[in-house]
């Protein structure tokens, strides 16, 4: 079915947000492309909004809730942006349903009722919300396409997580499926789609086939990346609005960089 690309904004975040909706039978798509106008004063970029949930692009660099390090999450400004743009009184209620690890940018889903936290907590639990993720590697893997299948033991006090063939005392099974999407001289576009989610496994797979992310020292990388992010985007969901129940599908383009254009222009 041919798409009806608009420039409309998109409501109801009105003027704040512009970006393409395409509309299928049953799919809503939300494709924003790099440059939409953003709430300027909280640095947010807003990739869709209803009365029920609010999808931002990440940063790398911010965390998603609160930790030791006394930093403002981004749950909280997300709930500050929407206090004073809809002029309610204290904070908005925000639910988190997921995470991203802090050098991680991409989709983060945030509940804005107690009803939609409720039922996207239960979706991520049973797996029903298709995640996928581009890393920039070091390394390309022997196939192009493949499922990786890795146990993985997590060290509480190095915040690192170790992956094994064969399953060990308190050891977790980790799957995944790659596919390889471009080449370059140095470095390689993987598409992630999780089938689990486990602490910090996409890093930590890929790494135990020798595709190392970039800029992730922790896993293996020579250096890091000189905005202390790793080059791992959360680039889409596709889940069933659990309100609505339609389907939707969000894409995030990545961070603006030199590399991630380049490879951005290569898929083009």
């Amino acid at each position: 079915m041919k798409e009806n690309n608009t420039n409309k904004p998109l409501k109801p975040v009105k003027k704040i947000v512009r970006g393409a909706k395409s509309k299928h039978t049953d799919v809503e798509v939300y494709n924003f492309e790099p440059g939409s106008e953003e709430p300027q004063a909280l640095n947010l970029e807003i990739l869709f909004e209803d009365n029920h949930l609010i999808v931002i692009n990440k940063r790398a660099g911010e965390i998603v809730q609160g930790d030791k390090t006394g930093d403002e999450p981004l749950s909280e400004k997300v709930a500050r942006f929407i206090a004073m743009r809809d002029q309610k009184p204290g904070e908005a209620f925000i639910g988190v349903p997921h995470r991203l690890d802090r050098p991680v940018s991409g989709i983060v889903i945030f509940a804005k009722t107690s009803k939609a936290l409720e039922r996207m907590n239960e979706m991520f639990r049973n797996g029903s919300v298709d995640k996928r993720y581009w890393a920039i590697v070091a390394g390309k893997p022997a196939e192009d396409q493949g499922e990786l299948l890795h146990h993985l033991t997590r060290n509480e006090k190095q915040n690192k997580t170790y992956a094994t063939a064969l399953p060990k005392p308190g050891s977790k099974e980790a799957r995944l499926r790659y596919k390889f999407l471009a080449g370059g001289d140095r470095y390689n576009l993987l598409e992630i789609e999780l089938l689990t989610g486990r602490h910090h496994q996409i890093r930590c797979q890929l790494a135990a086939i020798g595709c190392i992310i970039k800029g992730d020292l922790k896993y293996g990388a020579p250096r890091s990346n000189p905005d202390g992010s790793i080059s791992l985007h959360s680039r889409s969901v596709r889940f069933t609005h659990p309100v609505k129940k339609s389907e939707v599908f969000i894409i995030a383009p990545p961070p603006q960089d030199n590399l991630w254009n380049a490879f951005l222009k290569m898929l083009e």
